[in-house]
């Protein structure tokens, strides 16, 4: 869908960025960065891996509200109360402006509604697909674009999603957003939902 855009993987986390490295092995404009992003010097919108109320006060987001200032989580409150009625779902992204002059937004990304283990479901995956979808949508309306997008670990610590599993799901999201589907049947579904493997009543062991 968006072959120019650039994403950068981003994480202290050096097993993370390892298994980054394998699951995006080959795709286009993925670039991995052990580190933290604030020592990235150009990025457009950083990903808030966010819960669902906007309470950036840990975490990632405790390091983005310290870095772009705290009235940002509050212009991210005001948003989650005025277009979600104070819960923004898991599965939605929202573009938030930072007032920063190089950094000009975050895509606030819930990947569960409180603080809590994630590891057996799919929304890894779900909230890397709203967010890329959230930055193509943004693209297509607004004058200023988003060309970088810097993202840290989905659901790998408060969460307890294995660092391979994050990535895997992650990676998911990012090939079949950059070669969408120009049909829809259920085989295509199914196959889907097949490779995705999480979701629903299921057990895993």
């Amino acid at each position: 869908m968006m072959t120019e855009l650039k994403l950068i993987l981003v994480d202290p986390n050096l097993a993370l960025c390892s298994a980054w490295s394998h699951h995006f092995s080959g795709m286009s404009g993925v670039h991995v960065r052990h580190g933290r992003f604030e020592e990235l010097t150009e990025f457009d919108c950083m990903v808030s891996a966010a819960n669902s109320f906007g309470l950036m006060d840990g975490g990632v987001d405790l390091a983005i509200t310290k870095y772009f200032g705290s009235r940002l989580m509050e212009r991210v409150q005001w948003r989650v109360l005025s277009e979600y009625l104070g819960e923004q779902p898991v599965g939605t992204s929202m573009i938030v402006e930072t007032d920063h002059p190089d950094h000009p937004f975050i895509a606030h990304t819930p990947t569960m509604r409180v603080p809590m283990p994630i590891a057996t479901t799919d929304n890894v995956y779900s909230a890397t697909w709203a967010m890329l979808v959230a930055v193509a949508r943004h693209n297509q309306t607004q004058e200023r674009k988003i060309a970088t997008i810097a993202c840290p670990g989905l659901g790998t610590a408060t969460g307890t999603v294995p660092e391979a599993e994050a990535a895997r799901q992650m990676a998911l999201a990012y090939r079949w957003f950059c070669k969408p589907p120009t049909r829809i049947d259920w085989t295509y579904a199914n196959v889907r939902q097949m490779q995705i493997g999480r979701g629903g009543d299921i057990r895993w062991g």
